[in-house]
């Protein structure tokens, strides 16, 4: 016969050997899932270190960034201070050459004034000599020298109230085209006052015209006189 006590015995170790079993399988199982989510944890970790060291780096990289910038607003502050600073100088002087302006502005109407004034002196002047010069051509103060015209005096109403020397003039004029006074001059062998006063006095009465644009002037005969001229050779 069996003991009773053996067989309770047997089955009670058996259930035990059984339930170790079991409890060992378990926490295998558990050690296994432990394992998994202890290296799901340590990649989550690890990821997570890597975005903080990126975040920590861009964190630096924008720290080093404002303080270039703070240093560069300083730099911008400094000048922009120099700058105020020519600014106001630039106004002093704006102001005192507003000054100056205003002085020469006064002293441009003064002297304007006084330039009127020695204008209307000169027109007065140039009146009085225009005056001595017309006494001068009705009394001639240098006797004319004798010099034969190559045109014949004849009574044309145009040529009449010319002497033999400026019939020359006006012959040599028509003959080699335009001359100037001292050129005249030395043709007609006159002082240079006196054949100055002679081309002007031809010029004024409408028998010369003259070319301005460089000095001395260029006398010329006009084409109604050198008409006038060939007709009158012509006849002679």
């Amino acid at each position: 016969m069996y003991d009773p006590l053996l067989m309770v015995t047997l089955v009670l170790l058996l259930v035990t050997i059984v339930a170790a079993i079991l409890h060992y399988r378990r926490m295998k199982r558990v050690h296994e899932e432990y394992k998994k989510a202890k290296g799901v944890v340590e990649d989550i970790v690890i990821s997570f270190n890597r975005q903080v060291q990126k975040q920590e780096d861009r964190l630096s990289h924008i720290a080093y960034r404002t303080e270039a910038v703070s240093s560069k607003l300083g730099k911008v502050e400094e000048k922009a201070e120099g700058h105020d600073q020519q600014l106001t100088d630039v106004t002093s002087k704006v102001e005192g050459l507003s000054r100056i302006e205003q002085k020469v502005a006064a002293q441009i109407s003064t002297v304007n004034k006084r330039f009127e004034d020695v204008i209307a002196t000169q027109e007065k002047m140039t009146k009085k000599i225009e005056e001595i010069e017309k006494a001068e051509y009705r009394v001639p103060a240098v006797p004319e020298a004798k010099v034969e015209a190559v045109i014949p005096i004849k009574r044309e109403k145009a040529l009449a109230p010319l002497t033999e020397t400026e019939l020359s003039v006006l012959d040599i004029l028509a003959t080699e085209g335009a001359k100037t006074a001292p050129e005249i001059r030395d043709r007609i062998k006159l002082t240079r006052e006196h054949t100055a006063r002679l081309m002007k006095k031809l010029y004024e009465a409408g028998y010369l015209e003259r070319d301005t644009r460089k000095m001395p002037y260029a006398y010329r005969v006009k084409k109604e006189m050198l008409r006038i001229l060939k007709k009158t050779e012509a006849k002679a």
